[in-house]
């Protein structure tokens, strides 16, 4: 298990030296500072630190004005040490961002305990930061294919909207079903019909670049959003996902090998229409693909009539 880690800043070197051994004895990872500006260069270089523990009261930048300085750079905690006489209040403290405040004489031992605190709710903290984040993933991610889904399309693509409105760069769409869908689910079951939608996300997403995004836009429909893109460009990049898909091997039962298809829509975005027309001409364009036969590409650069 990881040691937590400690920076103790004080310019009083007997000072720092003591609590240095006291906390390196209590298993904690201890490194220390003179002064404010080396605490800064420490934390560049070390910028894990868990707490620092700082005099109020040292030459040059004092410890409130260092705490400011590290709240608003590094996921630190700063617990500051002052004396009784000092014109220091724990509402300042807390104000500059400080997790706690220690009057002088420090015992140890209460300081020991002021660290485990912090540490604890810090590990709180933590976890609970880290299940929000967990949450918004879930809020615009489909549980089965871990693509993005439909709500956080339509988020995204108002934010490419915005920046071609910005940079007149181009700007993609792609909409592929994949065909037959419902029948494959009638016959062999929802079960295989997921293993189905899973492994086509894998091959889009395997198939795209860094900049563009997949999403399950509903059922058995996937979109694909490629920004800086023109309607030949993203062509190529469908083509590349039919030909993935053409080649891979379902096996829903026992000695039975089946392949599956798709139909793609292709768009580019045309100013300065709205989102819904964007998307209302990709779709023609998916539906033209199913019209003509299915298991093709159809680009569609002005809305059907």
């Amino acid at each position: 298990m990881k040691k937590s880690s400690l920076l103790i800043v004080d310019d009083d070197m007997a000072i720092r030296e003591a609590m240095k051994e006291y906390f390196t004895l209590a298993d904690f990872s201890t490194s220390t500072a003179a002064d404010a500006y080396e605490t800064l260069d420490f934390l560049k270089d070390n910028p894990g630190i868990d707490v620092v523990i700082t005099d109020i009261m040292m030459p040059g930048m004092n410890g409130l004005e260092l705490t400011d300085r590290i709240k608003s750079a590094y996921d630190t905690d700063v617990i500051v040490i002052t004396g009784y006489t000092e014109n220091y209040s724990y509402e300042e403290a807390i104000k500059k961002g400080a997790s706690d405040i220690v009057f002088k004489p420090v015992r140890f031992e209460e300081l020991l305990l002021r660290v485990k605190r912090v540490l604890r709710e810090r590990k709180l903290t933590h976890e609970r930061n880290d299940m929000v984040e967990k949450l918004k993933k879930l809020a615009v991610t489909d549980g089965l294919t871990k693509l993005y889904n439909s709500r956080k399309f339509y988020e995204q693509l108002e934010t490419e909207i915005e920046r071609f409105n910005r940079y007149k760069h181009p700007l993609s769409l792609i909409m592929l079903d994949i065909d037959h869908f419902k029948e494959f689910n009638d016959t062999y079951g929802h079960l295989e019909g997921d293993k189905v939608l899973y492994k086509v996300g894998e091959i889009i997403n395997s198939s795209l670049r860094t900049m563009d995004t997949a999403y399950r836009y509903g059922g058995e429909e996937f979109t694909v959003i490629l920004p800086e893109t023109r309607a030949d460009e993203a062509e190529v990049v469908a083509s590349r996902i039919k030909e993935s898909l053409e080649e891979e091997i379902f096996a829903p039962q026992i000695n039975q090998q089946i392949k599956v298809t798709a139909s793609f829509g292709i768009t580019e975005y045309l100013p300065p229409e709205n989102i819904h027309s964007f998307v209302n001409r990709v779709d023609q364009a998916l539906y033209a693909s199913k019209d003509e036969g299915r298991n093709k590409i159809t680009v569609m650069l002005a809305n059907a009539q």
